[in-house]
């Protein structure tokens, strides 16, 4: 759908607006006089709502699309959303006197003009069939020759920049993306070594078929916000590659998306813009109910994805970061294959998570908390201990994964709060050990480890008595617990339990 489309549109739902407002002003059994002081500036504020909402939703690219049902039914779910956004502000903001038959009256006379305009443009528009100019593809694609029997190293030699790259590959890439982006490539890769494939796509279909396990590089120009379905994509770049082979792919994050959006409309109106884009890309997919909503809306394109987000499906489908860097608003990434993906059968991506921890015996169970980290956060223990340093508590110093509500959660342990949930289960005890990833327990001696699974973890773990500062001096914490509660369980848990009462209240323990 082209600009000036979108701008007749969204003119004309504008005009649709205003006319089923005076409607309902002249249909309700009163004066105009009583009624436009006290309605035009709550309608204006309504008007305004709509019309963010309806922009981020992409309403009004409804009546352009081939399927005239589906075009209707957006406009039916929008309208509906807008609707319950509109009584959720009239409730916070005490306006129950307005009424309801004016309301209602606007959203329900708007959605069917909406509709009937959908319609016209929609017989409009196939009216004349004209010849068929769409591509087959979304993607253009280059295989540059076929060599199995190269080896990662030999495929990319430290001189990388020394021969020049055939003009034609050079041009598609800058075409596709800019100078900038050829040259972070050029860095990385070696593009005049076979066998590679260079791509532009938002499909799986694009990838899956190419041949299995002969590439040593994929490159794809196109970021991955507009992915349907992400991990599957970068699953199937997993299968082409070779093991170590190189993918470089891109993708706009969360906090490069809100400085475009704060750039590109003037203050409070960016700000309100943001709001709306917040709730409906970032708060619905959160959920069951209205992450359907927001796929039928959105289809998945043009997705709020945040870095972590992105680097923890990566290394969730078997790849590991080696380099990134931000180009013109975009995060660009180079990552290698290490391994087959990880296949988690239940995904957490909503506020309540399932997080894989060593239980007694070496048994892996699911500790629930609420979220405070970004969706696949999880994966990236390892990425976050290569890149950051640990800090006092034995925590990660300046961890990104963590969301901004998160770290006020954490303050207030609100996130542990369904722990207790494996507590009534059996699976974790009051005081115990912390529950630990696999890769923070590889971190702890052979002797500590030994010890830990021999018992239940716990939910107020022995650092809130000791307050250690360090790693070292958290395993020390630890093993004189574990071997102070061998001897006497329920004397060692009573006193562990006031003595992390006594310094939580009043010595201002805190874990993070």
């Amino acid at each position: 759908m082209n600009r000036r489309s979108l701008y007749i549109n969204t003119f004309f739902d504008i005009l649709a607006l205003f006319a089923a407002f005076f409607i309902m002003i002249w249909i309700k059994p009163a004066t105009k006089r009583v009624y436009l002081p006290n309605y035009i500036v709550p309608f204006l504020v309504f008007a305004f709502t709509w019309i963010i909402v309806s922009l981020i939703t992409q309403k009004y690219y409804a009546p352009e699309r081939v399927k005239l049902n589906r075009a209707i039914l957006q406009i039916i779910i929008t309208n509906l959303v807008i609707t319950g956004i509109a009584a959720i502000l009239m409730f916070l903001f005490r306006s129950d006197f307005y009424s309801r038959l004016v309301f209602g009256g606007i959203v329900i006379l708007t959605t069917l003009i909406e509709i009937i305009f959908a319609l016209c443009d929609y017989l409009i528009c196939n009216a004349n069939a004209g010849p068929d100019t769409s591509k087959v593809f979304e993607a253009y694609q280059r295989a540059v020759g076929r060599a199995p029997e190269l080896t990662v190293s030999e495929a990319f030699p430290p001189e990388l920049t020394l021969e020049p790259v055939p003009e034609n590959i050079r041009d598609a890439i800058i075409e596709e993306s800019s100078p900038e982006v050829f040259q972070f490539i050029l860095e990385n890769i070696n593009l005049n070594t076979p066998n590679y494939s260079l791509l532009s796509t938002t499909t799986r279909f694009n990838v899956d078929k190419l041949p299995e396990k002969i590439y040593l590089k994929i490159v794809n120009l196109k970021r991955i916000n507009d992915i349907r379905f992400i991990n599957k994509f970068f699953e199937s770049v997993n299968r082409k590659l070779i093991n170590g082979g190189i993918f470089i792919g891109c993708v706009e994050t969360k906090d490069q998306r809100k400085k475009r959006i704060l750039r590109k409309f003037p203050p409070v109106l960016n700000s309100i813009y943001y709001f709306f884009d917040f709730i409906v890309k970032r708060v619905f997919p959160k959920f069951n109910l209205t992450k359907r909503i927001y796929f039928f809306l959105t289809r998945g394109i043009n997705r709020v994805v945040s870095k972590a987000e992105t680097f923890g499906r990566l290394y969730s489908c078997g790849f590991e970061i080696k380099n990134e860097k931000d180009i013109h608003g975009w995060l660009y990434f180079v990552a290698r294959k290490k391994s087959k993906p990880y296949l988690d059968p239940e995904p957490t991506y909503g506020p309540l998570v399932k997080l894989h921890r060593i239980g007694k015996n070496g048994k892996i169970i699911h500790v629930y908390k609420l979220r405070t980290m970004h969706p696949f956060a999880e994966y990236l223990q390892e990425y976050v201990y290569e890149k950051s340093d640990l800090q006092e508590g034995g925590k990660f110093k300046d961890d990104f994964r963590i969301t901004t509500a998160g770290k006020l959660f954490r303050k207030i342990w609100l996130d542990e709060l369904p722990m207790f949930i494996n507590y009534f289960r059996g699976e974790m005890k009051l005081v115990g050990v912390r529950p630990l990833s696999e890769h923070y327990y590889s971190l702890y001696s052979k002797e500590l480890q030994e010890k830990r699974i021999k018992t239940k973890p716990g939910l107020i773990p022995p650092f809130y008595v000791d307050m250690p500062k360090t790693i070292e001096e958290i395993q020390a914490s630890e093993i004189k617990y574990l071997e102070a509660y061998r001897k006497h369980p329920l004397r060692t848990d009573w006193k562990y339990f006031w003595k992390a009462v006594w310094n939580i209240l009043f010595r201002k323990a805190r874990s993070s």
